[in-house]
């Protein structure tokens, strides 16, 4: 007799269930952005750089931990799946703020909130990590992964994409890095700061600056990229950030203190009320 309990009979554990069977086993990479306070218009490069990879053709979520994202929904911590909402085409977009500690484990490690993600957008091929340099340090703790640097056209925001770039170098041995500059085109300092940046970071840390781009705060969203941008994703994309057990085990994942997570029906999409600049 055919055992009741059988696999194939069982519930989805819940909403996102089905989608991790569908993708399992697709290679999906994570892309870090190391957040800027000092950078006014961080949510359009963040919208930018998911539109260029969603006119590729890949699936993308954007999770925003920044201290200047908007607090995660209030079922986070139950159904964190239920919490990724539809933006555009291709496009998902996950709130965060404050969560990445939450998943700290005893060895300082904050890699199983990148893995509980994965399981909340199975679909997504690629996901913009952005998030604040002390918490990208416990993220990519174990991970093969190469920073972008986010700057403007001013000395402030230079210094902490170096600072950013100095406290990765510590905490994680991460040795390049690469940098997008939020500046108009036509910008006369925008020029000279990646060869500056560059310079220290070789000089006081040890680290490269390999590519840099610049994205027009005031451009088309839906621009095609720049030979720049172009290669800066392009090698990003071909990093392999699987070598040290990236993604983790394709099991559902409960969050820290919650209980295991019931079936719920799917909801419907709304934009979430994301500033658009800190």
């Amino acid at each position: 007799m055919r055992d009741f309990y059988a696999p194939s009979d069982r519930m989805p554990l819940d909403q996102a269930d089905g989608l991790r069977r569908l993708f399992a086993g697709r290679r999906r990479h994570v892309l870090p952005l190391a957040a800027n306070p000092h950078v006014a218009f961080s949510g359009l490069v963040l919208d930018r750089l998911a539109a260029v990879l969603a006119a590729q053709g890949h699936e993308v979520l954007v999770v925003d931990a920044a201290t200047t994202a908007p607090p995660p929904h209030e079922l986070a911590g139950v159904d964190l799946a239920a919490c990724v909402e539809p933006i555009a085409p291709r496009v998902s977009y996950l709130p965060a703020r404050g969560m990445p500690p939450a998943f700290v484990d005893t060895r300082g490690s904050a890699g199983a909130f990148i893995e509980a993600v994965q399981q909340a957008c199975p679909q997504a091929e690629i996901v913009l990590l952005h998030a604040e340099a002390t918490d990208l340090a416990r993220l990519l703790k174990h991970r093969a992964a190469r920073p972008v640097l986010l700057g403007a056209d001013h000395p402030e925001s230079v210094k902490h994409a170096y600072a950013s770039a100095k406290l990765l170098v510590h905490r994680c041995g991460l040795m390049t890095y690469d940098l997008l500059l939020a500046a108009p085109p036509n910008s006369p300092r925008a020029a000279t700061i990646p060869a500056s940046l560059g310079g220290c970071a070789e000089n006081f840390l040890g680290a490269m600056l390999r590519h840099s781009a610049l994205v027009d705060p005031a451009g088309e969203p839906g621009a095609p990229a720049d030979a720049a941008l172009a290669r800066l994703l392009a090698e990003q994309l071909a990093l392999d950030d699987s070598a040290l057990g990236a993604w983790g085990p394709s099991a559902p994942m409960a969050l820290p203190g919650a209980p295991p997570p019931a079936a719920r029906a799917p909801r419907t999409a709304q934009i979430p009320n994301r500033p658009a600049h800190p």
